[in-house]
Order: structure tokens, then C-alpha cells, then sequence
């Protein structure tokens, strides 16, 4: 339909003809549709309280600045609703939807760019990941772009004090290891006269035990699935994938039907975090949870991975997805998780803790899940409670003054 007629048509006959594309066009599902309709209609009563009688782009948006100021709105109702108008506007407009707002870089001067681009190939070489590449480069660019504010208009320009006050600009103190690496290399390359690595402040983490839940909460976790729909299926699947094996949430989303030995029950894919092979058996409830989804639940399309979103577009799903349903999982379980994290790496570290206080040897859960370092022993330990209590030192008698306090005495 041209934008013409649909600039002279009423809101309602515009949010039919929107519908109708969704349904004939784009093979979305009747309740997604359904929950365009019920975040959409409000739109034309609130054309009618401003008196505004034709449907623009920039009224949707205005909409959505109205609907933002209810605070007991969620974030995740804000959201779908910025989705839904933005899909609106696209069809409005006759444009192709975007499924995923894409950020523009902002480049620096030429010498700035090029100290960048040479750090992160290096960073390629040592095989760093996508992920660990794109946080580098964009931590990077934020504090050169904090010099440049304070005046450093060339990297040889870089002094102690501009380094100091873009280093306190940091909000995530992780990036400081990061600008640390970047100034030492400037320096090993000649681009600055001196190691200005030595002014960037050390992030302590303070020493923490990880998270866990018994096996009986987990076991609550995994039983509140809705087992009777293709998403609770799916759901499920992925969820013994993180409770029983502990594959990590970026593996589980990325697993396909090449990584999957039904006859000889075994999972092999190699870890996206370390990229090192891992053959994990596929034991009876994770093979018959995936049979499940995949022949009673899953869309009938031609894509390699195996978990997929349940409605059009019908793309791979996304680590977000799987983080947001654990947490909801959590909740409706009634789990009590005051103060502790409830996501995908805590079932790792709950499987890990299972396997240590029943007295599996370190070195065997190391290799279990998938580590690749010898010094995550370590991290292991913390977890055994047990045998921790075991090491534990009788408290001493008291004596001498700090004794005469205790019954009664005075310290002078």
C-alpha cells in the first residue's frame, strides 16, 4: 500500500492493514499479533484525548514518551513497545523492519584509529574472542575519546594527568586492565616516550565464594517448566543443557544438529569461550528433552542451530533469551535468591559444588565443564564447605590479660 493512502486512513484501518501484513506477509503467529493489537490499540485514544486525528511516525513516538512516564511500567513492557511502534513506523513508511538497533561508531582522528586498530590485532592474534574484542575496542574508544575532551589532540600528547582524569571517568573498573595492556603496547611501540600503564589504578575484587543452589531448589527450578507448550519444551531442554553438563549459556544457544550424536548419545562442540573441544554424554533426560523439542515443538525450518525463537523471524535464540527465562524460572519456584545471582552461570557453579561435596575430585570436574586453566582448582575449593570445615583451625584457649577481660578484669 503506498505511504499516501495510509496518511489520509484512520488509525484503526491502519493498525488492520498493519496486523493483516504481519499475519499474510510475515508469517507471524496469531499470538503475536494479538499482543501488537493489545500494545498498539491505545494508540487512537490517545490521538483522540490530543485531538489528533491522522497517524504519523512522530505521533508514535509521542505515544511512547507518554507510556515511559507510568513508573509501574517494566523495562521489558517499555521494550516490546518501543518494538511494536518502531515495526508500525517501518510498515508505515513502506521500509524494511530492523530487527536489531545497530549503534554507529563514532571514529576518532587517524592516529587515535590506527593505535586501535593495531592493539586489537593483536588482540585477534593472542585469539581473543568476538565478544572479549568488541568490549577491548569499545572500552578503548571511550577513554581516547575522554582525552581528546581534555585536550590531547595526538597520542604523543598523552601526559600523566590526562591519563589520571580519563582513568576516573571509568564506570566499569575492568576496563582499567584493558587501558593498562593498550598504554604498555604505545609504549613498546614507540607512539608515547613513557610507560603511562603504571597510572592506571589496580581493580581489587574483594573474595568471594561463588553462588549455588541445592540440588533440591534446581531440581524445583527445572520442575516448574510448563512442559505442555513448544516454548516450555524448548525451555527445558536448554535448561538440563546448564543444570546437568554445565554448558555454559553462549554454548547452549549456539549448539547445532552436527554437535548432537543421538546413536552414540555423546554432545562434541567446541567451547566459544576457549574454542577447545569437549565431548560431553548425552544422558537419558537431556536426549529425551530435546527429542521432545525438536520433533513436537520446534518450527519446522532449515537452520542448523538447534534452538530457535518460537515465533517469526525465526532466528537463532539469543543469550538474553535464555538469562531472562532462568530468572523467571527462579521466580515463579519461589526460590529464595536475596542476594545472590539466579542466571545461567550460577547453574554451572551449582553443578560444580554438587559434584565436589560428593567428593569428585578437582581435576576430574575441571575437565567435567570444560576449563582449560589449572588454577580453577582453585576456584573449586571454595565450594567444598566440607572439607574446608575440616581445615579449620581450634580456636586457643584464652590466657594472659586478654583472659582477665573475659572474667571481669580491667585492661589498663
Amino acid at each position: 500500500m503506498r505511504k499516501k493512502l495510509k496518511e489520509t486512513m484512520s488509525f484503526d484501518l491502519l493498525l488492520e492493514e498493519f496486523l493483516d501484513f504481519l499475519k499474510n506477509k510475515k508469517s507471524y503467529k496469531q499470538t503475536t499479533i494479538t499482543g501488537y493489537y493489545y500494545r498498539l490499540y491505545k494508540i487512537s485514544k490517545f490521538m483522540s484525548s490530543n485531538k489528533i486525528i491522522t497517524y504519523s511516525q512522530d505521533v508514535g513516538k509521542k505515544y511512547y514518551e507518554y507510556y515511559i512516564l507510568d513508573d509501574d511500567k517494566t523495562l521489558n513492557q517499555k521494550k516490546v513497545l518501543d518494538t511494536a511502534i518502531r515495526r508500525l513506523n517501518a510498515f508505515y513508511a513502506n521500509k524494511k523492519f530492523v530487527y536489531m538497533k545497530t549503534k554507529t561508531i563514532q571514529l576518532l582522528p587517524m592516529n587515535f584509529e590506527k593505535a586501535i586498530n593495531l592493539f586489537i590485532q593483536k588482540c585477534y592474534e593472542k585469539g581473543n574472542k568476538k565478544y572479549t574484542i568488541k568490549f577491548k575496542s569499545d572500552v578503548l574508544r571511550s577513554f581516547l575519546k575522554d582525552c581528546i575532551e581534555s585536550g590531547c589532540n595526538n597520542l604523543s600528547e598523552l601526559n600523566p594527568s590526562i591519563v589520571s582524569k580519563s582513568c576516573l571517568k571509568v564506570k566499569n573498573k575492568d576496563s582499567w586492565a584493558v587501558i593498562r595492556v593498550f598504554l604498555r603496547n604505545l609504549a613498546i611501540i614507540g607512539a608515547v616516550n613513557t610507560d603511562l600503564s603504571l597510572l592506571v589504578p589496580h581493580n581489587k575484587h574483594p573474595f568471594k565464594i561463588p553462588n549455588t543452589f541445592t540440588q533440591g531448589e534446581i531440581k524445583k527450578v527445572e520442575n516448574i517448566i510448563d512442559r505442555s507448550n513448544c516454548i516450555g519444551k524448548r525451555n527445558y531442554a536448554m535448561m538440563l543443557l546448564a543444570t546437568r553438563l554445565g554448558i555454559r549459556v553462549g554454548d547452549i544457544v549456539n549448539i547445532t544438529f552436527k554437535n548432537i550424536d543421538f546413536s552414540h548419545n555423546r554432545i562434541i562442540f567446541n567451547q566459544q569461550k576457549t574454542n577447545n573441544k569437549i565431548e560431553l554424554p548425552l544422558i537419558d533426560e537431556i536426549k529425551e528433552a530435546l527429542l521432545d523439542y525438536i520433533n513436537n515443538a520446534r518450527p519446522k525450518i532449515k537452520t542448523c542451530t538447534i534452538f530457535i525463537r518460537n515465533y517469526a523471524p525465526y532466528q537463532q535464540l539469543t543469550r538474553s533469551a535464555l538469562n531472562y527465562a532462568i530468572t523467571r524460572y527462579f521466580n515463579l519456584a519461589n526460590i529464595n535468591i536475596e542476594g545472590k545471582k539466579h542466571g545461567p552461570h550460577t547453574l554451572r557453579s551449582s553443578l560444580v559444588s554438587s559434584m565436589v561435596n560428593d567428593n569428585i575430585p578437582y581435576e576430574a570436574v575441571r575437565r567435567i565443564i570444560g576449563h582449560t586453566n589449572l588454577k580453577s582448582i582453585k576456584y573449586y575449593a571454595k565450594l567444598d564447605i566440607e572439607l574446608l570445615r575440616q581445615c579449620a583451625i581450634e580456636v586457643p584457649e584464652p590466657s594472659g590479660k586478654f583472659e582477665e577481660f573475659l572474667n571481669g578484669g580491667e585492661i589498663q
